[in-house]
C-alpha cells in the first residue's frame, strides 16, 4: 500500500488555500463505485472532478475543459484502454496517473504511456494526491 506522498499532500495544501478557481481532474474509471470514490476524493483535495465511465464521455470532457490533471483506469472495458486520452492528455502537457488492477496484463504500449502507475487497490485519497503532485510544483 502507499503512503500520502509530502509533494501530493503539498498540492493539496495549496490547492485548498489557493483562492483560485479549483482545478479541475479528469477521472476515468469504468468502475461506477470505483469512480464514485475517487470523486469525492478529488473534491477533498479541494479540486473540481470531471467524472467518465468510457473512453468517449473522457474525451469530450477533454476536448471542453481545461483539464489540470487526471487518474485514469488502463482497461476500461470491451477491449477499450486508456491510451487515447492519455497521449490526448500528454499533448496539452496534463500530468495523469494511470490507476490499473492488473500490473501483469499492460500491454506494451499502455506502459510506454509515461503517466505514473498506481495499482489497484489504493486509497483514493493517495490516489488522488498522486495525481496532483506534478501540480505542486506549479503552484510553488
Amino acid at each position: 500500500m502507499f503512503e500520502h506522498t509530502p509533494e501530493g499532500d503539498r498540492a493539496v495544501t495549496l490547492l485548498r488555500s489557493s483562492g483560485n478557481e479549483p482545478c479541475r481532474v479528469l477521472v476515468l474509471d469504468d468502475e461506477p463505485l470505483i469512480l464514485l470514490d475517487l470523486e469525492f476524493a478529488v473534491e477533498d483535495a479541494g479540486c473540481k472532478p470531471m467524472t467518465a465511465l468510457d473512453l468517449v464521455e473522457a474525451l469530450r470532457i477533454v476536448k471542453n475543459n481545461a483539464i489540470s490533471a487526471a487518474i485514469l483506469d488502463v482497461s476500461l472495458g470491451r477491449g477499450q484502454t486508456c491510451e487515447q486520452v492519455a497521449r490526448t492528455l500528454s499533448a496539452m502537457g496534463v500530468p495523469y496517473v494511470l490507476h490499473t488492477g492488473d500490473l501483469d496484463r499492460m500491454d506494451e504500449t499502455v506502459r510506454e504511456l509515461g503517466g505514473t502507475l498506481v495499482p489497484k487497490p489504493t486509497p483514493a485519497a493517495v490516489v488522488v494526491a498522486r495525481a496532483l503532485e506534478p501540480l505542486s510544483k506549479r503552484l510553488s
